[in-house]
């Protein structure tokens, strides 16, 4: 599973002397009158600063400048309070911040789950029927050689089965379902809470507009969330437990509870887990949220690269982006392959990012709500625990994230 797209001009570092002239030729634009700004605002640099430090996520222009050197000084001070991390276990669920620890002078081991948990069938299996499971799907999903498949995950499980007596682990987790899924089944899995198990979750960095994920952010600014770390606890592993066995169930409804209700202990769970049951059929029209999202695009702009719908998916429309490229992709083509496709792809010579794709009549019909997808749709879907079997009585979500049986 290919890393999500990162930007290196939105990466979490922010230039003072920029912004500073940013300001300067913001007050200018205001006293030409060039610039819609507050009404009532009188042009000033002090007010010129405080519009762009509201641009970048910041109440004050103070608040910008602390910021600013809070990770200038982590990035001088890489030692910054890590007098352990020889014996630290760095946890991810991929690969995208190896490189970027190792340059902001983290010195602990690093490993990843790269087990995609938001696709294919999640169900409470015994430890090695459950990676047969999971192995069987992955190989299948993304064309890789199940043996390789079954290798990589028996060493990635192994391993995460020792974190509850590791010395220091830390899990390094933002906002989507792809990461709290991990966590909840890293939390999950564990007897009681470990002597030191501290975790790192993040849903937005200042100064960055389009926060994707950690694997964007420079070193320094991996170096400044360090501090920023919390002792997991009974709490944050009770909801973790709760949610994990929801996810696994046949059923959604406990899981859209508790996607209903926040939690102090694991604050960034519930949007994600609302997020994830958007991937249920659609009560109206059968389509997955990021399948309507895709098939509008194409509508409106088609025919396009598949590479470009991608990354209108994660720049613009995904409101809560988890996908990599090739997840993207093996989600993509039962809309493609079956005998009744709501998409056509063309260029089929191409590499697939380059493929131009096309809506098809029945695309349009189910996109207008006057067909169903499941009662075309090639091939059974998971969400979890809960199974979809095309022309068969299967559980649905309404607008208000409310699960309904379609018989």
């Amino acid at each position: 599973m290919s890393q999500r797209p990162t930007s290196p001009s939105n990466d979490g570092r922010i230039n003072l002397e920029q912004q500073r002239k940013r300001a300067k030729e913001l007050l200018q634009r205001m006293k030409q009158g060039a610039t819609e700004h507050e009404p009532a605002m009188t042009p000033s640099l002090s007010n010129a600063q405080w519009l762009i430090a509201k641009q970048l996520g910041f109440s004050s222009w103070p608040k910008l400048k602390a910021h600013v050197d809070a990770i200038d000084f982590a990035a001088r001070h890489p030692g910054f309070e890590a007098s352990d991390e020889a014996r630290t276990t760095h946890w991810r669920c991929g690969n995208d911040i190896a490189h970027t620890l190792n340059v902001a002078g983290f010195k602990g081991r690093f490993r990843i789950l790269t087990d995609p948990l938001c696709m294919g069938p999640v169900q409470p299996l015994p430890a090695q029927d459950y990676r047969a499971m999971r192995g069987a799907f992955i190989s299948q999903a993304f064309a890789l050689d199940p043996a390789d498949v079954a290798r990589r995950l028996d060493d990635e499980y192994d391993h995460l089965e020792e974190l509850g007596d590791a010395d220091h682990s830390v899990l390094w987790c933002e906002a989507d379902a792809y990461d709290q899924l991990f966590l909840i089944r890293a939390l999950a899995g564990l007897e009681h809470v470990p002597a030191k198990l501290e975790l790192i979750e993040v849903d937005a960095i200042p100064g960055v507009q389009r926060f994707i994920g950690i694997g964007q952010l420079a070193p320094q600014v991996l170096a400044w969330l360090w501090p920023q770390r919390r002792r997991v606890d009974e709490p944050m592993l009770l909801q973790a437990r709760r949610a994990w066995a929801a996810y696994c169930a046949p059923s959604p409804v406990k899981l859209a509870a508790l996607a209903r209700d926040p939690h102090d202990a694991l604050p960034l769970l519930s949007p994600a887990l609302r997020r994830q049951l958007q991937e249920l059929p659609g009560a109206r029209d059968g389509l997955s949220l990021t399948e309507r999202l895709s098939l509008h695009y194409i509508a409106k702009t088609g025919p396009v690269a598949f590479a470009r719908v991608f990354a209108e998916l994660m720049g613009k429309l995904e409101p809560l982006p988890f996908l990599g490229d090739m997840m993207f992709h093996a989600l993509i083509r039962p809309l493609i392959d079956g005998p009744e496709p709501l998409l056509t792809e063309s260029e089929t010579h191409l590499p697939w990012p380059r493929r131009m794709l096309t809506l098809t009549r029945l695309g349009a019909d189910v996109l207008a709500g006057t067909a169903y997808w499941p009662d075309s749709a090639p091939q059974e879907r998971w969400v979890g625990g809960v199974h979809i079997m095309p022309r068969q009585a299967h559980w649905t979500i309404d607008e208000e994230g409310v699960p309904i049986w379609r018989a």
